[in-house]
């Protein structure tokens, strides 16, 4: 395979990633071989092949389809409609080095030769602070949010599904089943393995005067939880706890937030976290139920008693499969957890992340999907 052929792979996997497939180096060598079992001179097969080989998703085709003309060139005799990508996925490859379309002779210009991708915005706003997100970057990055919320943590239920790997449990039925194929004899044997279901997820936000940079976006970051996913419980608090998982359902996220702020009467106010967390513990502690995962996003800046704050803590934990604490300012390199509300809460948290950046999140995203180990 040739050197161009090659370098054009790797940009064409660059663009679809940054178009927002799940690609990777895996992927760019299952490409590398799917174009040598065909006739790489055939542009549809070879179209065809890099599709199969990926795209894993549906929403992947327009994607695909837009990157490889951008990388390969699109033919002149062929009329389809110009492929309209979501805002999410911009490309990030000139169309440089594209092959001359036929009867076009002339020599190519010097300049047309392969460049990787150098920038992409996604990636940009993906290091980006909260904080400094202007308004059509928040619009941008609720998108990339609502994305990330799709991927959450998983337990094993207590229903048994099928399968053809070898596990614990014969499915005896299904293996006689599968043997009156065979004149009864069990030539495909089947087998048991627990189910997965969403384990539920209860999210508190710190919605105080020092979270105020970063509180409609992790609102924003809410609602995509609460219309992603079903077992999912939403509260902010200040002063005191307001749950707003029923202002969130709806659809239209901006109108979500707005509902949700209208129900809170102490929006960038004080910070009261252990009594908030007490009436999280009495009041919806059986509306939570056991075996949750707990996502507290706040600063850790407290004006209650940290005693309190510290035994409504363990409280959680003890209640809670899991308790991750999302703070913006342990982003900074110099940050220490010095303030006595974040010193008392730290001795029950699993796992201390931040909460800034759309990278902050998709790392949390990857910890939950990880099984939280």
């Amino acid at each position: 395979m040739s050197s161009f052929v090659t370098a054009r792979l790797a940009v064409l996997v660059a663009s679809m990633r940054a178009g927002g497939a799940r690609v990777g180096v895996g992927d760019l060598l299952t490409a590398h071989r799917a174009l040598a079992a065909v006739d790489a001179s055939d542009r549809d097969e070879a179209r065809l092949a890099l599709q199969a080989a990926l795209c894993k998703r549906h929403a992947d085709l327009d994607v695909f389809d837009a990157a490889f003309d951008a990388t390969f060139g699109a033919p002149a005799s062929e009329a389809r409609e110009p492929v309209e990508l979501p805002e999410a996925a911009t490309l990030v490859v000139p169309r440089v080095g594209v092959p001359a379309a036929p009867g076009d002779h002339g020599p190519p210009p010097a300049e047309q030769a392969p460049v990787p991708a150098a920038w992409s915005e996604i990636e940009l706003l993906r290091e980006r602070d909260f904080a400094e997100l202007s308004d059509s970057e928040r619009a941008f990055a609720a998108r990339l949010v609502r994305r990330i919320a799709l991927r959450g943590p998983m337990r094993q239920s207590r229903r048994m599904r099928s399968t053809r790997r070898r596990g614990d449990h014969p499915d005896l039925r299904r293996t006689v089943r599968a043997s009156l194929r065979y004149a009864g004899e069990p030539l495909e044997r089947h087998w048991r393995v627990p189910a997965e279901r969403p384990r539920q997820v209860v999210l508190v936000c710190d919605v105080s005067g020092s979270m105020d940079p970063y509180a409609r976006m992790l609102l924003m970051y809410l609602h995509a939880w609460v219309a992603a996913r079903r077992r999912v419980e939403a509260f902010v608090f200040g002063t005191r706890l307001t749950r707003v998982t029923r202002e969130l359902g709806t659809r239209d996220p901006d109108v979500a937030v707005a509902r949700a702020a209208a129900a809170v009467s102490d929006w960038s106010g004080g910070t009261r976290i252990g009594e908030s967390l007490a009436t999280l513990n009495r009041e919806y502690g059986r509306r939570i139920g056991r075996g949750s995962v707990a996502i507290v996003l706040s600063d850790g800046w407290d004006r209650g008693d940290p005693e309190l704050l510290a035994t409504e803590m363990a409280r959680l934990a003890r209640c809670s499969h899991s308790v991750i604490w999302l703070n913006p300012l342990k982003a900074h390199e110099r940050y220490e957890p010095l303030t006595r509300g974040m010193r008392a809460a730290l001795p029950h948290v699993d796992h201390f992340l931040a909460g800034n950046s759309i990278a902050s999140l998709a790392e949390l995203a990857d910890l939950m999907e990880g099984g939280l180990a």
